[in-house]
């Protein structure tokens, strides 16, 4: 694993790496969207055969509730019960998210209320790859649920039995057997057999990113997520842990980011003598060992506050701060998820702590943090104003408007006076 200088010229790199454009899968994310747009179910078909070599049929796109249950046999019972488990945790944190009705007299005659209704219908998209990933479905499906969502479609390319019998679990009648950008497409728009959704969630390979950013215009999503990121930010710790906790990461594809930024030199050679040693004990196919290789890097910065101010910059993932975790905490601004002390191994994130893994990548928790509850519902704006609110607000009002010289506006309140 390289050992870099933290200083501008690698940081530069870093960043300039990472928010690389990549036009050659929103040129071919473009054509699958408007193919499906114009065709429908024909073109869903079409390059589902194309891309994942599936034939499917109209009447096998959707696995119904006796597969589901079929399923079951097919799982251990250790799998139910950590699904359980998980399913439990992500609720009560979802719960602990939603936002509240409220109410306030601004003034005498003025009362603002909010009301927080559920987006109608949503669709989660689990990624299949080489796993179909239960750990998604969990963490979409379950905060659509606390919000009152009313509509779940759930797709996925390569559903697993333990995939359906978690989509079981959680209520759901049925799977769609589809993926890739022709699923995001099929979802935004509608077709004979997929129905369109208010809003898409959920993480995909690069085609699956760029097909979101491109129906965003006409179907809402949680974020654009890219590949996924680890930071571990420590002068001293457990070199093993750390090792292992960039690796968990990186494993996810090979253009996973893993970085361990730190001030001492000696915790970096040995946590780079750790992900060598660790390296060679997993199976040759495993992506870590292509991204630890090609993007994974140790900083090593000349102060702390360069390396958490590297960090606030870079807004990773996921940032673990084993040493020290109250002192650091206070510098963090960005993060997507923080796991504070030398416990917190970045896997549990993933799936039972009960914070949501559906993440900002690329900066973009600068921006907006992970999903949550909140992101399924609508905070409506309820006014009521009495004819005492009228007087007392109409000067003031009919005064802006003059300002902006809207004659309409000011008389719309003139005439209530």
């Amino acid at each position: 694993m390289r050992i870099l200088k933290l200083n501008s010229r690698n940081e530069k790199k870093l960043m300039a790496a990472r928010l690389a454009h990549d036009a050659s899968a929103e040129r071919i994310a473009s054509r699958i969207v408007r193919d499906v747009r114009k065709r429908g179910d024909e073109a869903l078909f079409s390059w589902t055969l194309k891309l994942d070599h599936c034939a499917l049929r109209q009447e096998g796109v959707w696995i119904c509730e006796n597969e589901l249950d079929a399923a079951r046999s097919q799982v251990k019972p250790e799998f139910l019960n950590a699904l359980r488990h998980a399913i439990w945790n992500v609720r009560r944190v979802a719960e602990r998210q939603m936002p509240r009705d409220w109410s306030v007299q601004v003034e005498r005659g003025v009362r603002i209320r909010q009301m927080v209704r559920p987006i109608e219908s949503i669709g989660c998209y689990v990624p299949g790859g080489r796993f179909a990933l239960v750990s998604t479905l969990v963490m979409t499906v379950v905060p659509a649920q606390v919000a009152g969502v009313g509509k779940i479609i759930v797709v996925c390319p390569k559903p697993s039995p333990e995939l359906l019998v978690a989509a079981r679990a959680l209520g759901l009648g049925k799977v769609a057997r589809i993926g890739g950008a022709q699923a995001i497409a099929a979802m935004a728009y509608g077709t004979h057999l997929i129905p369109r959704v208010e809003k898409i969630c959920g993480p995909g390979n690069r085609f699956v990113t760029a097909a979101k950013q491109l129906i965003n215009a006409d179907c809402a999503i949680d974020l654009p997520a890219g590949p996924t990121e680890a930071v571990v930010l420590a002068d001293r710790g457990n070199a093993r842990w750390i090792a292992a906790d960039l690796i968990a990461q990186a494993e996810h594809a090979p253009d996973a980011g893993s970085f361990l930024v730190t001030t001492s030199k000696a915790l970096a050679l040995r946590a780079a003598r750790e992900v060598e040693l660790q390296l060679r004990r997993l199976p040759f196919e495993n992506p870590a060992r292509v991204s630890m290789t090609r993007k994974g890097a140790i900083l090593v910065a000349k102060s702390i506050e360069a390396a958490c101010e590297f960090v606030n910059r870079f807004a990773p993932e996921h940032l673990s701060l084993p040493s020290s975790p109250a002192s650091l905490l206070r510098r963090i601004r960005s993060s997507g998820t923080i796991f504070a002390g030398p416990w917190g191994a970045q896997t549990f994130g993933d799936y039972v702590s009960g914070s949501n893994h559906v993440l900002p990548t690329g900066g973009w928790a600068k921006r907006r943090g992970g999903l949550s509850a909140a992101d399924f519902v609508k905070c409506i704006s309820v006014q009521e104003i009495s004819r005492g609110g009228c007087l007392r607000l109409a000067k003031s009002a009919e005064t802006l408007a003059d300002a902006e010289g809207l004659t309409g506006h000011r008389n719309a309140v003139k005439v209530r006076r």
